[in-house]
């Protein structure tokens, strides 16, 4: 057991090695550092030394089994995390996770990970960014956090990440609904998936997945999705989120649209929908429209119309309003040119009421 040391100020500190960090070099070398983890006791006594010595001797304990019992790469790691994880996180978020072990990693993949100090994260996050956007390095790290505090939850990684981009959305208006309901005329699986997104606010992979047996009068019940199991096989299994789990009540012309039996919509999977719109919107020359933005449509309509965020929140399926106010209150340009006529009109009024005084004066 370590034996505590007086501090000047009275306190008692214990100091354990921890573990080493590799420090990169200028001239590409590396150095090791050993990293000690300090308890300490503001008590003087006797009390206070034994507390903290106790204190530390549990932590080595605790230390030393884990490190028996978990010592591998970085890659290994990863792996374990996406088995540790694989009946809990959806199996989209599980290959997203491999996707970037394989792809983003390679240059860390094969170092220890209860070696690997902040720097070298930092080296290997300078260098993914150079191609890959903030947000995809930011997903990269996150899942190299997480599979650190799972294994090695003593360890802070604390590292410098790419300035975020505010991400501008478009949000289709009215006549560029119009549009796409008239083209999509002559396919009536794509008009029937336009109208179940733009009015409904529902996800791709809830469209895929609804039946006949989930409609009952003008409600439709949201309860499953299809997501990619691996490439080419996908499967149906719960919504996102518990709050994506939903009754919409629905227009009667779209409820008209649906069959009574089977598939509400007969597209197959899920990029099928995306595929085949991004090839009307190319026809059409609507600009940078993705099908997930008619869910933009829906929710600013509603908020357009002053419908409660409560109300838009539940209809969509979002569990907080985060997403809500960052995306999905998108400006419309027709109902936008609408409120600044009114804003425009209100100073043109005040300044003619002014300019009337005056008069008078």
């Amino acid at each position: 057991m370590a034996t505590a040391k007086k501090l000047p100020s009275g306190s008692w500190r214990v100091q354990i090695y921890s573990h080493t960090e590799s420090t990169l070099l200028p001239d590409g070398s590396s150095k090791n550092k050993r990293i000690y983890k300090s308890f300490t006791s503001d008590d003087p006594s006797t009390k206070g030394k034994r507390q903290v010595e106790k204190e530390a001797a549990l932590w080595a304990a605790n230390k030393e089994l884990e490190s028996k019992s978990y010592n591998k790469t970085i890659g290994d790691m990863i792996n374990d995390y996406c088995t540790a994880k694989s009946n809990v996180l959806s199996p989209t978020t599980i290959n997203g996770y491999k996707s970037i072990k394989e792809n983003m990693m390679k240059s860390i993949s094969e170092l220890k990970a209860d070696r690997v100090g902040n720097d070298i994260i930092q080296q290997w996050i300078n260098e993914i960014s150079i191609d890959k956007s903030p947000k995809t390095v930011r997903n990269a790290h996150g899942l190299l956090v997480a599979a650190y505090d799972l294994y090695y939850p003593e360890r802070r990684i604390r590292i410098k990440l790419p300035q975020k981009i505010k991400k501008n959305t478009y949000t289709p208006s009215d006549e560029d609904i119009k549009i796409l309901m008239d083209h999509f005329k002559c396919d009536n699986e794509m008009l029937k998936a336009v109208c179940l997104a733009a009015f409904g606010t529902l996800r791709r992979s809830e469209i895929c997945a609804l039946t006949a047996d989930d409609v009952h009068g003008c409600t439709i019940a949201v309860n499953k999705a299809m997501v990619r199991v691996s490439r080419g096989e996908w499967t149906i299994k719960t919504t996102k989120t518990v709050s994506s789990t939903r009754e919409i009540i629905m227009p009667q012309f779209v409820i008209d649209m649906l069959p009574k039996s089977g598939k509400l919509v007969e597209v197959g999977a899920p990029d099928n929908i995306s595929n085949r719109f991004a090839r009307a919107i190319k026809k059409l020359k609507l600009g940078e429209i993705r099908f997930h933005d008619l869910r933009h449509y829906a929710a600013s309509i509603m908020h357009a119309l002053n419908v409660p965020d409560q109300y838009i929140m539940q209809r969509g399926g979002w569990s907080s309003d985060k997403t809500l106010k960052q995306v999905y209150r998108g400006t419309i340009n027709d109902y936008e040119q609408k409120y600044v006529d009114v804003t425009i009109k209100h100073f043109e009024s005040m300044q003619h009421e002014m300019q009337h005084k005056n008069k008078k004066a």
